[in-house]
């Protein structure tokens, strides 16, 4: 197990590089600089900016200081100065160093070239966590009624629960959450008042967006696990666990249920990341201060600071949550070696 985990996370940050590489290529294949849409600004104003942010330097260079001060830790004083051209160093991990009146500094994402008194961390500490709090309690909805319905439409095939179930399903992978949203805001927040249609910081107003971005995830899991269950349950050990006069709820539970949930968990994975890392149609719709609308303008603006942290952090989360898929796929079948 220690020696996968380890080969796992050299992999993990083999991908994450490659990741970063890439981003900053197709970023930079973009035409023009962070500062073109700037109104009635001399060249030599975006020069001097350009200059400032290191943009007047080679691609390369600017790669290599960018992985430079985000790779590499740094040990400093408590209050660091501003560097060249009045930037001020912001890390997202600040440890103090107890006795020295040292810090250690770890992950500086640069500044944001359109939000000059913010850096892309300071974006990461105040939207971040609404992203996430948003994504978990979509995953919650996700999962409690995606894989509670395909159990149910697998073990009542061809029954009205089977097909009340997937035309549910299908409902939901049909209608994406720009139409599910506005709907969800208008029937319960606006004419039957039951919760706030917008806004973030109470358990309900995080309701109705929750319920619009897992819906469409659970449908997904239901029928992954109905089909799942349903192979699953026409293998030869399911068959000899009847034949030893084991009762239904156990056969289901401790050796089809386990087994079907393989291929579930492997979706599940890629679905955790993409949820808590913020979704901009949902976070538009009902007014949710979260990551995702800065993901989007910052394409728009190349404010190239912001597009490298924020598909970091997303890789991040993604290959993260494959690495716990795996580990659990030897807890859910024994065959499953490391």
């Amino acid at each position: 197990m220690t020696g996968f985990i380890i080969r796992r996370t050299f992999s993990m940050l083999v991908v994450l590089f490659a990741v970063s590489a890439l981003t900053f290529v197709f970023m930079k294949l973009i035409p023009g600089s962070p500062f073109d849409g700037e109104k009635n600004v001399p060249d030599a104003v975006i020069a001097q900016l350009e200059a400032k942010y290191n943009l007047d330097a080679p691609d390369w260079v600017q790669y290599l200081n960018y992985m430079d001060d985000l790779v590499v830790p740094r040990i400093t004083p408590e209050r660091i100065p501003p560097g060249p051209g009045g930037i001020v160093e912001d890390y997202l991990l600040n440890i103090p160093i107890p006795g020295t009146g040292k810090v250690f500094r770890w992950f500086n994402f640069g500044p944001s070239y359109k939000s000059p008194s913010r850096t892309v961390n300071d974006i990461f500490r105040d939207h971040l966590p609404v992203s996430f709090q948003l994504g978990l309690a979509a995953f919650f909805v996700a999962v409690v009624i995606g894989i509670p319905a395909g159990v149910a439409a697998a073990l009542r095939r061809n029954s009205w629960i089977d097909y009340a179930s997937m035309s549910v399903a299908l409902l939901g992978v049909s209608i994406p959450a720009i139409v599910s949203g506005p709907i969800l805001r208008y029937i319960f927040g606006v004419q039957l008042r039951w919760v706030p249609p917008t806004g973030w910081g109470t358990f309900e107003q995080m309701i109705l967006p929750a319920l619009a971005l897992g819906f469409g995830s659970s449908a997904i899991l239901a029928r992954l696990t109905r089909a799942s269950l349903l192979q699953v349950l026409n293998e030869d050990f399911i068959r000899t666990a009847r034949a030893k006069g084991l009762s239904e709820r156990v056969v289901i539970s401790l050796h089809a249920l386990k087994n079907s949930m393989i291929p579930v968990f492997t979706i599940m994975g890629p679905m955790f990341a993409a949820l808590v890392t913020g979704t901009f149609v949902v976070e538009l719709i009902f007014g949710i201060p979260g990551l995702g609308k800065y993901f989007i303008t910052s394409i728009g603006t190349r404010d190239y600071p912001v597009i490298m942290g924020t598909t970091l952090l997303w890789g991040t989360f993604l290959v993260f949550a494959n690495l716990v898929v795996d580990i659990l796929y030897g807890f859910l079948d024994p065959r499953i070696v490391y």
